[in-house]
């Protein structure tokens, strides 16, 4: 069939709004049936023949016109759920069966709800057959407008397995949609039943993400079932919940207004320390003193009334004393006085003020950290905080925090939203050396939050690599807008925690119900082309390897392992991490086997087994590395005595170094198993672009996995 990607221009918007502002005008939250087949149509959604009835008469007349059997629902603006109401009756293939179901729907109705407001019956024609699907869309509090697809019936309420998306849809996006649920394979037709039309479903859920996208007080939409088949797909109901008070989001902010920001937070020209003391283990001494050790080369001004000097430097009464411009201010002091001071900080046009102290919205005083936002915004000053530790750029020499100092530049920028995980990065970031661009913590997220800081890190050339732990986000939307623009140049990886869901938030559809937290961070997330790590050990590991390894150019993944055991592991590894096997081919095969004893296994993995020397892992590796039709290596290695640990990362550095030197420069990825000395290998390997972990055969695959995951999101492959 060909292929149709709606338009926005072919829908009627102005038929929408006639009913939109007709319910609102009445005081609804909810359409009637007529009304949302209104909007189908305006939107161009499939749904069968329909009208309404106002007797008994008229209802059979309506359904012989429009052909038996039929089904007949009540239609009422009190009455949402219909089938609760007794209110549906389907299969109605005579004149006398529609004419007796319409007084007993009306009857049922009455009983429910005596004052509802009856309209009539809607008589529709009887659809079905095929596979049925839920179609809907709801509001969520983070990214909004999301559009929702799963296995209708039955099974959506049992097995709840459905996909999201972010409203609106592209038609590549509505397929990908479609092919995300763990029972796709359902809609390719099984048992000899025949495929359903994807297209046409897709070309559904666009057309629904138009219509909420374009109106935002449509709170939820509800197309349940939607019967699909070969042929094409129809809503067989709708149903549309309305909210024409929604919640005011977070205040945005231009990209340009972000960066004009963020460069003077992140390359300050001047520092002022308010609350920096003389007295050894305060806040403000451990600031000042980190700052001043750190290496920062800028002005440092600290702030303190009661004191004439400050680690050796002139201090001022208040910030409104310091000579010239300043471009920070690092907050010191208790939180009950942070409101008067950034007063001072505003007047003088501080860019940033970084909030340190505790006691705000974290210990239940919402008010206070309201004032200090409210005085932030009058003038023109952003928030990083309250509550955390500070932050760290290491191409300005800058440690703006009471921890400890950190020097190793390199290019991952590390961010997170606890003080303690925060500690965790630094921790794990000096005792593995990682080169960091950036730690920061954002704590109570009162201004400045994850999107800002990933619109400052995708365009700096400082960082290459962006990890994330976070609760949650203000703006889902404007995050996945950044991460589109970060993603194609650089990877994203995300931590969220609170992965597990207290249950589905109350809602009056399938559809809202469906919409647990952790699912639509899950699938939007991956929407964006953000990494998304499982725990904390691989938001480190993957901030650390993915800046390492090279991009990969194509999907066939090889092994070469000296021990068959490790081989097993690592080839299920692969499989886990989304990856496949490369099915070798006869001549690549022959090649491999002339490298390796009699005993060995070619084959994928390529088992050079245990007692081979160097020489064998230097022609197999340099095989898998020189053969283009092989795209990232998985070793494998085993600690003996013919092959030493440091041996082997010597043999492999040097292979690696000479292929790159001439302009080969594919993934590779190393298991080390021996005695501790397979932990110095692994430290070389890593400094010379290898990533290589000792004692397992996960970690460097889940690795490997993360960065075809975010090459796949960048469009590489």
């Amino acid at each position: 069939m060909a292929v149709y990607t709606p338009k926005r221009s072919d829908h009627d918007r102005a038929a929408v709004r006639e009913v939109l502002d007709r319910a609102r005008a009445a005081g609804r939250t909810a359409l009637t049936a007529p009304e949302g087949l209104a909007l189908a149509q305006a939107y161009g959604i499939p749904v069968p023949g329909e009208a309404l009835a106002t007797s008994p008469e008229e209802a059979a007349a309506l359904a012989q016109e429009l052909g038996l059997p039929v089904v007949a629902k009540i239609v009422s603006p009190d009455i949402l759920h219909k089938t609760d109401a007794g209110g549906v009756e389907v299969g109605l293939d005579s004149v006398e069966a529609v004419t007796a179901a319409y007084e007993r729907i009306v009857a049922n109705a009455r009983a429910y709800n005596a004052d509802a407001q009856i309209d009539g019956v809607q008589i529709q024609q009887m659809v079905g057959g095929g596979l049925e699907v839920l179609i809907g869309a709801t509001t969520d509090p983070t990214f909004g407008k999301v559009v929702v697809f799963g296995l209708g019936g039955v099974l959506v309420e049992v097995l709840k397995d459905v996909s999201f998306r972010l409203a609106p849809l592209t038609r590549e996006e509505a397929l990908s949609q479609i092919g995300d649920i763990r029972t796709a394979e359902v809609l390719d037709g099984v048992r000899g039943a025949p495929a359903v039309d994807r297209e046409a479903l897709a070309d559904i859920l666009v057309r629904l993400s138009d219509l909420v996208a374009d109106f935002p007080e449509i709170a939820e939409a509800d197309l349940n079932p939607v019967f699909a088949s070969e042929n094409g797909a129809i809503a067989a109901d709708l149903r549309f919940v309305l909210d024409f008070e929604p919640a005011e989001g977070p205040r945005k902010y231009s990209r340009e207004e972000i960066l004009a920001s963020m460069e003077r937070i992140f390359k300050p020209r001047s520092i002022a320390i308010i609350g920096a003391s003389n007295e050894a283990g305060k806040i403000g001494n451990s600031v000042i003193r980190n700052i001043v050790d750190g290496g920062y080369e800028g002005e440092i001004h600290p702030v303190n009334p009661k004191a004439p000097e400050v680690y050796g430097r002139t201090a001022y009464a208040s910030i409104a004393d310091v000579p010239g411009d300043v471009d920070v201010a690092v907050f010191a002091i208790p939180a009950k006085f942070v409101a008067k001071a950034l007063e001072d900080a505003g007047r003088k046009g501080v860019a940033g003020a970084i909030l340190i102290p505790s006691g705000f919205a974290e210990t239940g005083e919402h008010e206070l950290q309201a004032e200090v936002l409210e005085v932030a915004r009058r003038h023109g000053v952003r928030l990083l905080g309250p509550n955390i530790y500070g932050y760290y750029y290491t191409p300005e020499k800058l440690s703006a925090t009471f921890c400890t100092p950190y020097d190793v530049a390199g290019g991952t920028a590390l961010t997170s939203q606890s003080g303690g995980i925060g500690m965790a990065i630094l921790g794990y970031s000096r005792s593995t050396r990682t080169g960091v661009s950036a730690i920061v913590g954002v704590g109570n997220k009162a201004d400045i939050d994850e999107d800002d800081l990933l619109t400052f890190f995708g365009q700096d050339d400082n960082t290459n690599a962006v990890a994330m732990h976070l609760e949650d986000l203000k703006d889902g939307r404007a995050f996945v807008a950044a991460a589109r623009e970060v993603v194609p140049k650089k990877p994203v990886i995300v931590l969220k925690a609170g992965r597990t869901s207290a249950g589905a938030r109350a809602a009056g559809s399938h559809t809202g119900a469906l919409a647990g937290d952790d699912k639509v961070y899950d699938d939007i997330l991956r929407q964006a082309g953000v990494v998304r790590a499982p725990g904390l050990t691989e938001l480190l590991e993957y901030g650390r390897a993915l800046p390492v390894m090279a991009a990969p150019t194509g999907e066939n993944i090889v092994i070469i392992t000296g021990a068959g055991g490790s081989g097993v592991l690592l080839s299920d590894a692969v499989v886990d991490n989304g990856m496949s096997l490369y099915e070798i081919p006869p001549d690549l095969d022959e090649a491999f086997r002339a490298f390796i004893p009699p005993f060995g296994a070619a084959g994928n993995p390529v088992d050079i087994t245990g007692g081979e020397p160097p020489s064998t892992y230097e022609k197999t590796i340099r095989l898998g590395l020189e053969d283009p039709r092989v795209h990232s290596l998985v070793l494998g290695y085993w600690h003996t005595i013919v092959t030493p640990p440091l041996v082997f990362a010597d043999v492999v550095i040097d292979v690696a170094t000479k292929a790159r030197a001439a302009g080969i420069d594919k993934p590779i990825v190393a298991s080390l198993s021996g005695d501790t000395e397979v932990e110095a290998a692994s430290a070389k390997l890593f400094e010379h672009g290898i990533v290589a972990y000792p004692y397992t055969t996960e970690m460097p695959v889940k690795v490997l996995g993360a960065k075809y995951r975010w090459a796949r999101a960048a469009g590489l492959l």
